[in-house]
This record gives structure tokens, C-alpha cells and sequence, in this order.
């Protein structure tokens, strides 16, 4: 029975791959900031070092070591208390615990990370903002110091998921021999509680709300969790540092003659 670790466990995309990974028989640990539902075994703030380091020691207690799959799904949005919260989560909170259990991932069988990137980090495509290029320099103290400094909640998601995706990409080139798959799955808008909110936000809400994709909806957290556990699977093996956009069309909208 594979175990997998998962983050952001309790509500929108992480509450649904639990569900969904569990059905295919994997055995779950979930990581969130309150551990009070079916899934999530291990309480971590994942915006901080300790918090981070707590939730890497728990996993590998529980795993006894080994670990056949991680799964990111934690992240802010655009209402976050403040712009270095999601600096801090979206990129430093995903790097440092995919890193962290390497070992464990090692020890797997057929082992695979996916996390959880955005359609809006080809925003950052052509020009990397200053904040992104310090996340990908591992330099959180200037990295948030720049996106508290900037107060732009929607350029600090855009840099934090560009510079995420682009750290997996890399990762997945350095781990492929070890036999560690590594992949992105890049949403559009899904409906979670994350999603409502920046909906209801009074800066963003309009342009959150007026934003549709091609396909004329928003997707379902479960349509998400679908693409994680194919790519959790053996039938996903060669699938290897790639950027998926489960998004209904955003991207193509976006960017028709660039792929």
C-alpha cells in the first residue's frame, strides 16, 4: 500500500486528493495548520522554518522512513494577511519539504512528487520579477522583504508559482536518475474556500469573478485530484518534469502561440 504525504489536507484540492488517493489505496499523511479532520495526521504552520522542519520530522516518524509519493497542495491566494505570507508558504513551504524528504522519497517505490503550480505563473514568463529570482536564490529574508516592500498580493502569487514551477523543473532533472518523478499540475480557477475568497476580496473579487476560461466554468477540486492520482500512478511513469494546465483553456487563452 503506497504512503503519500499531502499537504494543505484539510479543505479544497488537498481534501480532495486525500479522498481520492485513499480510494486507490494509498495509505495518507496529511499536513495542515489544524489537524481536525478524516486526513490530516501532522499540524504545521508551513510559512516558517520550525513549522516546516515539525512537519518533515512528523512524516518521516510516521512513514517509518519511507515514502512513495508527496503531494503540495498547500498555498495562499491573493487574501493573504499579508504579501510575504505567500512567498513564504507558496514557495519556501513546497521547496523545503520536498527537500527535506528526499531520503524518504528514495526509499519509495516508483516514489513521486506533484505539486500544486497555477496558470498565473506565466505572468512571470518573460521578465521574472526580482521576488521570484530571490525565491529561485533560496534568499527568503529578501524574498519576502520584497513582496511586504511591493504589497501586491496578486504579483507575489504570480512570482511565488513561477519560481515553484520552474525550482520543480529543475528538481525533476536532478532527481530523475534517482528514479524520483517530479511534475506540476498548473490550475486555473477551482472551486475551494481559496478561490471564494479572492472572489469576494474587495481588490480582486471583480477581476477574479470576470476571468472565465474557454471551457465556461471553473473547475471542481475533485477534477484536480483526478490529474494527481494518474500521475500518482504507475500508468503516469514516464510523465517526468512536466507542467500540467488542468485550467479549461485559460493558458491557451493566455498564450495561444507560446507551448
Amino acid at each position: 500500500m503506497p504512503i503519500t504525504a499531502v499537504t494543505g489536507s484539510s479543505s479544497g484540492i488537498g481534501a480532495a486528493v486525500c479522498a481520492q488517493l485513499e480510494k486507490a489505496g494509498h495509505t495518507i499523511i496529511g499536513i495542515d495548520r489544524i489537524a481536525d479532520d478524516k486526513f490530516t495526521r501532522i499540524a504545521a504552520d508551513l510559512a516558517t522554518a520550525e513549522g516546516r522542519q515539525n512537519a518533515i520530522n512528523h512524516v518521516y516518524e510516521q512513514s517509518k522512513g519511507t515514502l512513495d509519493g508527496l503531494v503540495c497542495c498547500a498555498g495562499l491566494g491573493v487574501t493573504a494577511p499579508n504579501c510575504g505570507l505567500i512567498v513564504e508558504v507558496n514557495y519556501f513551504g513546497v521547496t523545503s519539504l520536498v527537500t527535506g524528504l528526499y531520503d524518504a522519497l528514495a526509499q519509495g517505490t516508483q516514489p513521486s512528487v506533484v505539486v500544486i503550480g497555477s496558470v498565473a505563473a506565466n505572468q512571470q514568463v518573460a521578465t521574472p520579477h526580482p521576488m521570484a529570482l530571490a525565491m529561485l536564490d533560496n534568499d527568503e529574508a529578501l524574498a519576502t522583504q520584497l513582496a511586504n516592500e511591493d504589497q501586491q498580493a496578486h504579483i507575489a502569487y504570480a512570482a511565488s508559482k513561477y519560481a515553484v514551477t520552474s525550482w520543480c523543473r529543475q528538481t525533476a532533472v536532478n532527481w530523475g536518475p534517482k528514479g524520483i518523478r517530479v511534475n506540476i499540475i498548473a490550475p486555473g480557477a477551482v472551486e475551494t474556500p481559496l478561490h471564494q475568497a479572492s472572489k469576494d476580496d474587495a481588490r480582486y473579487g471583480e477581476a477574479v469573478r470576470n476571468f472565465v476560461a474557454p471551457i465556461g466554468r471553473n473547475s471542481e477540486a475533485a477534477e484536480i485530484a483526478s490529474v494527481v492520482s494518474f500521475l500518482q500512478s504507475k500508468q503516469a511513469s514516464f510523465i517526468h518534469g512536466s507542467v500540467i494546465f488542468v485550467d479549461g483553456g485559460m493558458d491557451a487563452m493566455m498564450r495561444a502561440n507560446t507551448f
